[in-house]
């Protein structure tokens, strides 16, 4: 039952992506300061939408004398189609986030971590293809890299897809911009922090 709910709640999220990205609009940015990673992926979404609409055409041409099977792979294709789409529109209008006192690392609708900026000890511009799965480690790759890499004082806790909850305390991700989302958290880390009102 947890699977399916987390099936439902990630497809409603992309939907809500679509509605967005047709409206232009961004998702949870506010006053922060957005870093998109989606740069480059259009043209290989765009590949995977065709092969989709291909597959749906070749399906309904061998199926034209089932018409009941013709309708249940329609419907599929359709959805799988939608589906494409909106894991595009999500990594486009859900970019990571630095706003006053966190950095929100996000992929798509599947990934939200919020790294509170005190609990950085170290952010670099590190480029990696390799990724193996370590404890304590979060690795959010676009296309097999990533490009920033997070250091932290001590663990923050990441939602998996599926509802597990993991501590983590570095913290790998990728960023369009990667230099300008390393220089931006440093600046953040090292601003002083605003003096407490006088009392009255």
């Amino acid at each position: 039952m947890r699977v399916v709910h987390a099936l439902v709640r990630h497809e409603g999220r992309l939907l809500v992506s679509l509605l967005l990205w047709a409206l232009r609009r961004r998702h949870g940015v506010g006053d922060g300061r957005a870093f998109g990673y989606a740069r480059g992926q259009g043209a290989v979404m765009a590949g995977l939408v065709f092969v989709c609409l291909v597959e749906t055409f070749t399906m309904s041409v061998l199926l034209r004398d089932w018409p009941a099977a013709h309708a249940v792979v329609l419907v599929l294709d359709v959805w799988t189609v939608v589906v494409v789409a909106g894991l595009y529109a999500a990594w486009t209008v859900r970019p990571h986030v630095l706003d006053g006192d966190a950095l929100r690392v996000r992929h798509a609708a599947h990934v939200d971590l919020r790294v509170p900026l005190d609990r950085i000890a170290a952010v670099r511009h590190e480029v990696r293809a390799t990724h193996e799965r370590a404890e304590g480690e979060l690795d959010v790759p676009v296309g097999s890299q990533t490009s920033v890499t997070l250091e932290l004082t001590e663990p923050v806790t990441h939602v998996t897809f599926l509802g597990r909850r993991r501590k983590v305390s570095v913290v790998r991700l990728h960023a369009d911009d990667a230099r300008a989302l390393v220089h931006a958290v440093t600046r953040a880390r090292s601003a002083p922090s605003p003096l407490p009102d006088r009392p009255g």
